[in-house]
């Protein structure tokens, strides 16, 4: 099975944009059920917060909204060099850096946020206990990931086996609690249509975990094929 948290994988990954704006995109546009992003924004701004950092932050879309939604001071830090000058390229202050030793001081940030990335990291629970230290007495993480059946039904159409996630929907909650203290989880539900078996092919062509089985797609499938999308923002808060 393939390891979404192998260093070196990710690494090749997060070289360039291509795959990830795939998988994005055709999320974005064939979705129903609603977009995970806004109860994050939204997560974020019910803190108030003067100063937030995003980890894992791709080409910085995410890290520009909340700065434009809170007015805070928003730094971004993310392992990929093509991703951190995607994000300068918006005007965000991102930087390199490793989630699993932040280049911060204790207490640093009001916000802490995590977007679908925790999944990549070797040691999620020493990144997560960075998160915690970098956050004051009372700050938040808000976590974004997807549970462990999002997009089952492509899964089982080429025989990838389970997602190989690490940090899902249904773990999230236990690997938080060694470092926060109050944990709530809201589940954005839909499903992703594919117009035509072409579709359904580039997307899992894009995927990290479904690609190499990509020779095991049928000759025909459902058209329109839909898979049932699962998705949650885990809201984290550290002790005062």
């Amino acid at each position: 099975m393939i390891r979404l948290d192998d260093p070196a994988l990710v690494a090749a990954e997060y070289a360039d944009e291509a795959r990830l704006r795939a998988r994005v995109e055709a999320q974005v546009a064939r979705k129903t059920g609603g977009d995970a992003r806004e109860p994050a924004v939204a997560a974020v701004v019910e803190a108030a917060p003067r100063r937030v950092l995003e980890v894992g932050c791709g080409w910085g879309e995410l890290a520009e909204w909340i700065g434009r939604a809170t007015g805070a001071e928003v730094i971004a830090v993310d392992l990929s060099s093509r991703m951190v000058d995607l994000a300068r390229e918006r005007g965000v202050d991102a930087r390199l850096g490793d989630v699993q030793d932040l280049p911060f001081g204790d207490g640093e940030f009001d916000v802490a946020v995590a977007a679908w990335m925790l999944y990549h990291v070797p040691e999620v629970a020493q990144g997560i206990a960075q998160l915690a230290r970098v956050l004051r007495p009372g700050g938040r993480l808000v976590a974004v990931t997807n549970s462990a059946h999002h997009l089952e039904e492509l899964r089982e159409l080429v025989g990838s086996g389970p997602s190989p996630a690490s940090f899902t929907r249904e773990t999230g909650e236990e690997l938080l609690c060694a470092s926060f203290v109050s944990i709530r989880r809201t589940d954005v539900d839909g499903t992703v249509e594919f117009a035509d078996r072409d579709e359904v092919e580039a997307y899992i062509r894009a995927s990290i975990s479904m690609s190499p089985f990509v020779g095991n797609l049928p000759p025909v499938v459902d058209e329109p094929f839909v898979a049932r999308s699962a998705s949650s923002i885990f809201v984290a808060e550290k002790a005062t």
